[in-house]
């Protein structure tokens, strides 16, 4: 892939770039699964990979050239089309943008998609493009289009039909089996631990154990020595030597979740377990092999945290080589009526209650809420129906209160007894969390799966001694 391009632009693709290389491996392990054509180009136009729908088309020549021109290979040009997307986006532009800007009769090899693939220094390196089938093209009966064509409204515990989900499904497949990191990003209660269950449980790992560390409920030092193991007496307290859960998790995955609330020199302890493949306990001068995938979650901005270096560029790369965005719940109205069923049923049957119906005037409300707290909130606000109300059916009142014409005033006011009632929710489930840990606050933190400082924060307001 060597050469450089008439402007003089030097090109970052570097086939010995670990982080490009994971990436580009990725992209193979699932490439070969999908039947639409897909190809990887760098800045000079090479063509670095191609599945085999982008093979087979009948306008594809010579895709196994070295160095071969993607123009060449897929248009017949010798020179780049005038009006790349993919060029356009490497010069910084959206491709959204990029292709409304495109004449209709503009000449391109059909990209109607790109993604981004940086290398180790975070500079833009190649795109993936996929390619709309050409005529004539051969639709080959890939597992995954197998997969697709009798796709239901579940995936494992995943519960959804709207496209959002229905594009997650279909990456969480493709992903599964690779070994690749994989970094879910996602509002709180978008159910990502889930996610990170659902990869493990369809990947070659499912016999091995999952293993989930919450890091913004430890320190620094017991975040270090719990992930990492320690030996006796190196630290006060340390009265055995423990095995980490790096090591609990050999051969299987692990979740690191809220993975933004780590300090930078947990960071780099992480970057060097990614590069490395070995864990080094506390107090111990000797690293132990593991084999472990990692799958990690924040809700907040990765890429904002980089800039003001709040978090490492360079183990963000490492993290985020597969990257999934879960949806939230306004963003899936579609899905409401589905989850709502499911969480009905479910908790009926946790608290002993007899099978109830869901009136057409409430589904259209729940329908209709904001959902701040996305699936948690809407699992809480019915667990709380269920319990505390009984009859043949579940109405709005039950969810939102006994004041219907208030609620149906506006989309205002229904907001607001929304969250009046998930707060009352939130303060019963708080309570219930302190009691099983018998007043424990880390403990109870754990078991809500929210940091410490969230759970002090929510004690105040509710005034919970």
């Amino acid at each position: 892939m060597a050469g450089s391009r008439q402007d003089g632009t030097p090109n970052p693709f570097r086939p010995d770039d670990p982080v490009l290389t994971a990436h580009l491996e990725s992209v193979r392990a699932f490439g070969e699964r999908l039947s639409e054509p897909i190809a990887v180009i760098d800045r000079q136009f090479n063509l670095v990979y191609a599945n085999r729908p982008a093979h087979e088309s009948p306008d594809c020549r010579e895709v196994e050239a070295p160095a071969v021109k993607c123009h060449t290979a897929f248009v017949g040009q010798s020179d780049p089309c005038s009006t790349c997307p993919a060029q356009q986006v490497f010069n910084g532009l959206d491709f959204k943008q990029v292709i409304e800007r495109l004449s209709p009769n503009a000449v391109t090899c059909g990209v109607v998609e790109t993604f981004p693939l940086h290398s180790a220094d975070g500079k833009l390196a190649c795109v993936v493009q996929i390619l709309k089938p050409r005529v004539g093209a051969g639709r080959f009966p890939t597992e995954a289009g197998e997969r697709r064509s009798q796709e239901s409204d579940h995936l494992g515990r995943l519960i959804g039909h709207s496209p959002a989900m229905r594009d997650l499904f279909e990456m969480i497949r493709l992903i599964a089996d690779s070994q690749a990191t994989a970094l879910l990003q996602g509002e709180s209660g978008t159910g990502k631990e889930l996610v990170a269950r659902t990869i493990h449980q369809l990947s070659g790992r499912r016999n091995q154990p999952f293993v989930v560390v919450d890091c913004g409920t430890l320190t620094e030092t017991l975040l270090e020595s719990e992930l990492f193991g320690h030996l006796k007496g190196s630290f006060t307290g340390a009265h055995m030597s423990k095995k980490g859960l790096f090591q609990e998790a050999d051969g299987g995955t692990i979740f690191l979740d809220e993975i933004a609330d780590t300090s930078a020199h947990f960071q780099a302890k992480l970057l060097r377990v990614l590069q490395e493949g070995e864990v080094k306990p506390v107090g111990s001068g000797r690293s132990i092999k593991v084999n472990v995938r990692v799958v990690s979650a924040t809700n907040k901005d990765l890429q904002g945290l980089i800039k003001t270096k709040a978090f490492r560029e360079d183990l963000y790369y490492r993290l985020a080589v597969l990257p999934l965005a879960l949806p939230p719940l306004r963003e899936r109205r579609e899905d409401i009526p589905l989850l709502v069923r499911h969480f009905v049923e479910a908790s009926s049957k946790r608290h002993h209650k007899p099978a109830r119906d869901v009136t057409t005037e409430a589904l259209r409300a729940l329908t209709d809420a904001p959902w701040p707290g996305n699936i948690r909130e809407l699992e809480h606000l019915i667990e709380r129906a269920v319990v505390t109300t009984s009859g043949p059916q579940l109405t709005r009142s039950h969810f939102f209160g006994s004041d219907s014409a208030h609620i149906a005033s506006a989309e205002t006011d229904l907001r607001s007894v929304a969250r009046n009632a998930t707060q009352q929710a939130e303060r019963t489930r708080i309570e219930e969390a302190l009691r099983q840990a018998s007043g424990n606050r880390s403990r109870a933190a754990r078991l809500l799966k929210v940091s410490r400082a969230n759970l002090y924060n929510k004690l105040r307001a509710y005034q919970i001694d």
